[in-house]
């Protein structure tokens, strides 16, 4: 072999493995980058929908709400609010959002990681009021509902425990920033939150939203902003008991009304064998009814009359009388005499 073949091959060589090296250290360095941004569009989404949060199917399912995504074909639709299996234990959904950037709307893709990051601000309801997940947390591997805001059916979870829940804004606009949007920045924990490890949607959150766009009935353009489905039990699936249309937005909450708890204890893992322990509740208190007031009556006004008016009379009025006018008298004309009475008239000459 000779000296130029030795050196291209040790070249080739050491290209190999430095080539390796790089990809196993990038495969080694987790994904630490912003979310993704998937579409711009120049007009806002409609309002998020009011709807009923159908019963989890089973124990370990975790509430994932519905969201407005946008196609070339169909323009806006929406994609029900669903239950779902995270990707693994200890991992929380962030929601996707819209937000107002140079001049268009940005729609940020939802993510699972350790901690819940920034959504906008926008109160999806069901644990989502604009800031965090109040709808449970992860203890020891399992996951722990707050009862306030999951609904449960006839499923029997034994892993719970109840809190109130904060709102960070009682609309239900669904984009931050532009013309009417929401004023709404990251705090501390959500950026940070933002630069950790993200693992995508699933691949049962992904079916269900290509199958939400195939749907004529979900686009805004045919529901006017209530959709027929706003909320199904599992992904996918549009048809059912469990199909929760939108309703007005006084006809439901998003959360049920927070009660006050004397104590609130971190939720711990109940022994397999051991029943759930009744919480201590405040007693009801005696409500204070307002005591009857005496009804104000208005006071008998005298009526107003009319004053009587003397009856205008129309003054008489003088007669008009025609003035006599002065009679025309035709003037003496001298009458003409003959000339022999002239000359008898002359005197006579002295």
């Amino acid at each position: 072999m000779t000296f130029r073949s030795r050196f291209c091959l040790r070249t080739i060589l050491f290209g190999s493995t430095l080539i390796a090296g790089l990809v196993l250290v990038g495969a080694a360095i987790p994904a630490r980058a912003q979310p993704p941004l998937s579409l711009s569009v120049t007009i806002g989404p409609p309002e998020i929908p009011v709807y009923d949060q159908p019963p989890i199917p089973e124990p370990g399912y975790i509430w994932t709400p519905g969201f407005w995504q946008w196609s070339p074909d169909a323009g806006y639709f929406w994609v029900p609010g669903t239950w779902v299996l995270p990707p693994e234990a200890g991992l929380l959904w962030t929601p996707p959002y819209w937000g107002w950037s140079d001049g268009v709307y940005l729609f940020h893709d939802g993510y699972w990681g350790q901690s819940v990051g920034y959504y906008g601000g926008i109160n999806y309801g069901y644990g989502y009021g604009g800031n965090g997940y109040q709808g449970g947390r992860w203890h020891d591997g399992d996951f722990v509902y707050n009862r306030t805001v999951n609904n449960f059916g006839s499923v029997p979870v034994r892993n719970s425990y109840e809190a109130a829940v904060k709102v960070r804004n009682h609309s239900h606009l669904s984009y931050v920033g532009g013309v009417g949007g929401l004023r709404s920045t990251p705090t501390a924990g959500e950026r940070s939150a933002e630069q950790e490890q993200h693992r995508p949607a699933t691949s049962e959150q992904s079916r269900h939203s290509v199958a939400a766009g195939q749907t004529p009935a979900l686009a805004a353009s045919h529901n006017n902003g209530r959709p027929a489905i706003a909320a199904t039990a599992r992904p996918a699936q549009f048809e059912g008991a469990d199909i929760k249309p939108a309703r007005p937005a006084a006809a439901v909450q998003h959360a049920a009304p927070a009660r006050a708890l004397p104590v609130e204890h971190p939720a711990t893992r109940p022994e397999p064998a051991a029943e759930p322990r009744a919480e201590a509740r405040p007693q009801p208190q005696p409500e204070a009814r307002p005591q009857p007031q005496p009804a104000a009556r208005p006071q008998p006004q005298p009526e107003a009359r009319p004053q009587p008016q003397p009856a205008a009379r129309p003054q008489p009025q003088p007669e008009a009388r025609p003035q006599p006018q002065p009679q025309a008298h035709p003037e003496p004309r001298a009458e003409a005499r003959p000339n022999a009475e002239r000359e008898h008239e002359k005197k006579p000459e002295l």
